[in-house]
């Protein structure tokens, strides 16, 4: 794995389009750290609703509703990412943070916050989902990167290996 500076970057697209893949690249490239804005958001919905981690339209709704709330209530989603981005700078071994992020207001006060890079992968493989606030306006901020991820697996992995390079750059 090859020396960079530590780098905290925003990612987002619609869900499909590659962007679990994308980051299990990065981590062949260089040490990785993961989340997402919704993990608690995922946990309280378990906890709440019985959510069972179905990724379909509903529990779409249900964990976007949920993640407004939560920032309503005590901005709880930010709370965490500026936490796990301490524990990201104090770790020695992980060089690139990335932090699912879909709201436009959210990824905004996060890259501010945290002087992070943005990230969009896009697919024209995949529909793009509409049905919540959250997944019909992803597109919709100027992204300092952008990958589409129209290829093949082996293509995403060159296109990570790519990233990664120019980030330490």
């Amino acid at each position: 794995m090859s020396v960079m500076s530590k780098e905290i970057v925003i990612i987002n697209g619609s869900g499909g389009v590659g962007k679990d893949a994308f980051v299990e690249f990065c981590n062949e490239f260089t040490c990785v750290k993961n989340i997402s804005s919704v993990d608690k958001v995922k946990e309280a919905a378990k906890v709440l609703v019985n959510w069972d981690g179905t990724k379909d339209d509903k529990s779409r709704k249900l964990l976007v509703d949920l993640k407004r709330l939560s920032i309503e209530y005590n901005d709880y989603p930010a709370k965490y990412i500026e936490e796990q981005a301490n524990e990201f700078k104090a770790n020695d071994e992980q060089q690139l943070m990335f932090v699912h992020i879909r709201e436009i207001e959210e990824i905004k006060k996060i890259k501010a916050l945290l002087n992070a890079k943005t990230l969009l992968i896009t697919s024209n493989r995949v529909a793009k989902i509409t049905t919540n606030s959250s997944d019909a306006n992803v597109e919709e901020y100027d992204y300092d990167y952008h990958i589409q991820n129209d290829g093949t697996l082996e293509d995403l992995k060159e296109q990570a290996k790519e990233f990664v390079e120019n980030l330490t750059k």
